[in-house]
């Protein structure tokens, strides 16, 4: 049957507070060791329980899931959906498994809305592991599951608890040996030394006043981003600043990512503005800047005993940094500086990770055109970071294949260097927030904490499914910066405001959201 690809309202209720659905009938005593007619293939349409699989709604609701035209790779698909409220379940139960790693993949798209809708893989010897089906009512979008199997069985499970009209599609299912999981789970907590020093306070989900460190570490964050300014005007996120921040990081068991801005302030792909101390140089002797600022930070942290693990020479370097002597413009003379901060960080740390970083997390052409420049021009790096806010820089399928593209074309692993989502609209001080209407917001995911938990869920697992392990993981932009007078945007200006607590992960009763539970991803 037809159903329409609708623009739902941005309703979405996390997996936690979904219903799995149990109780499953008898298994099949023909169980294959193999995923049978994992692409839906063998039957047409309309068919409620395709060759292979099965299906059990415990309110006798099978007829919500059938085959339909329109697959992935091939004519049909596995759909979910009915004109009233259903849960149902499509699943098929595999035995005579070597016990070992496994991996599902398969290409999915949904309309959102669902109380939960997710991919499993239960009764494997071991905890069930789910993905959630990211909201992408167009573009196909790849998740995998990776389990343990210990019980030489396994149970491949496709769930929807959904309201009327909720739709999900699933197809090209595979089951083989594999690993999943990702490495990173970070936030940028750049804004923090500030905060506390003007009063900022943290507290845990309970309500107690805490080390917002510790906090997140609680959660599951293992990694932490901090950026770097040369001669910032407030004496914030400079080098001592990093340096005390470090002993912190590093004493809550988490790994270090500095992020060089190469100015006074904010780098960005609008701004790149050489420091003061800097202006008036020659091509020539910014390179001996760059590598002299950055060795200098970098040696000072490892000599604390806080080695960095991961260095991003430059922030956003859309359009190059140190304008404009390192514009692209010029991409030779860009080449020349990035390598110098590569330099450097290999003189302090040869096995300290190099990262560049754009903001470009669904744009295709261009990270292509940038890094294809960059290769041909001979500069050196470990690792491709991208920005990707849900809100600027494309759908989560525009997301997935510059991602996945960047990461076979470079044969280098990828991250998200930066994405956040907004808990609420409104703003906690008189700053207007930077996201602050419904109109903004990626369909499906609404301004609520339930919401904010989704699309960073969403978007690890999205890193997760990038093909030869090769997406390293998530930092969260910016986990610690709540609405505390005095640490606004403009690090010149004591009166400036922040357009971004909304996006925090602290609360306005500055306690730790719900979301934090993200850090947590597989």
């Amino acid at each position: 049957m037809f159903h329409p690809r609708r623009t739902l309202r941005a309703l979405l209720i996390p997996l936690a507070a979904g219903l799995a659905l149990t109780a499953l009938p008898a298994q099949p005593a023909s169980a294959a060791s193999t995923l049978t007619n994992g692409g839906f293939e063998s039957d047409g349409t309309g068919t409620a329980t395709p060759a292979g699989w099965s299906t059990y709604s415990a309110a006798g609701q099978n007829s919500a899931s059938f085959t339909e035209a329109g697959g992935h790779g091939g004519s049909y698909r596995l759909t979910h959906w009915s004109a009233s409220a259903y849960k149902v379940e499509t699943y098929q139960y595999l035995s005579g498994l070597t016990n070992g790693n496994y991996k599902l993949t398969a290409w999915v798209r949904s309309g959102g809305g669902q109380n939960s809708a997710y991919l499993a893989l239960k009764n494997c010897g071991g905890a069930e592991q789910r993905t959630d089906l990211p909201v992408s009512a167009s573009g196909w979008i790849r998740i995998v599951v990776p389990v343990s199997v210990t019980g030489n069985q396994c149970t491949i499970s496709i769930n929807s608890d959904a309201a009327a009209g909720n739709w999900l599609n699933v197809d090209d299912l595979t089951f083989a040996s594999g690993t999943g999981g990702t490495s990173i789970h970070g936030a940028d907590i750049s804004s923090l030394a500030k905060s506390e020093a003007k009063g900022g306070t943290y507290r845990t989900g309970s309500g107690s006043i805490g080390d917002p460190v510790a906090i997140l570490g609680n959660a599951g964050m293992n990694y932490a981003r901090l950026k770097v300014w040369v001669n910032p005007a407030d004496g914030y996120n400079n080098k001592a600043r990093v340096l005390a921040t470090a002993k912190r990081v590093k004493a809550a068991g988490m790994k270090l990512l500095v992020d060089f801005h190469y100015s006074d302030t904010w780098a960005d792909p609008g701004a790149q503005s050489k420091p003061a101390a800097w202006s008036g140089h020659s091509y020539s002797q910014l390179k001996t800047d760059v590598y002299n600022h950055t060795y200098d930070v970098l040696n000072a942290l490892k000599a604390q005993g806080t080695t960095a693990d991961m260095v991003q020479v430059g922030n956003e370097i859309n359009g190059g940094m140190l304008w404009s002597e390192g514009s692209t413009d010029n991409f030779s003379q860009l080449a020349g500086l990035l390598n110098s901060g590569y330099n450097a960080v290999k003189a302090v740390s040869s096995s300290t990770t190099v990262a560049l970083h754009l903001a470009k997390g669904g744009d295709l052409s261009g990270t292509r055109w940038w890094f294809d420049n960059a290769v041909a021009n001979g500069v050196r790096f470990d690792a491709i970071g991208l920005s990707y806010y849900g809100y600027w820089h494309g759908t989560l399928y525009d997301f997935q294949t510059t991602l996945d593209d960047a990461a076979a074309r470079y044969a280098k692993p990828v991250f998200v260097a930066e994405t956040a989502y907004p808990f609420r609209l409104d703003s906690e001080d008189s700053h207007e927030n930077i996201i602050d209407t419904a109109a903004e917001l990626v369909a499906g995911y609404p301004a609520t904490v339930a919401g904010q938990t989704r699309w960073m869920n969403d978007v690890a697992s999205i890193v997760e499914a990038v093909p030869g392990g090769r997406g390293l993981g998530v930092f969260y932009w910016e986990a610690t910066w709540t609405a505390v007078t005095g640490n606004g945007w403009d690090p010149t200006d004591a009166a400036s405001g922040n357009g971004w607590e909304n996006q925090a992960l602290f609360g306005y009763d500055d306690r730790a959201l719900s979301s934090t539970a993200w850090f947590s991803h597989r």
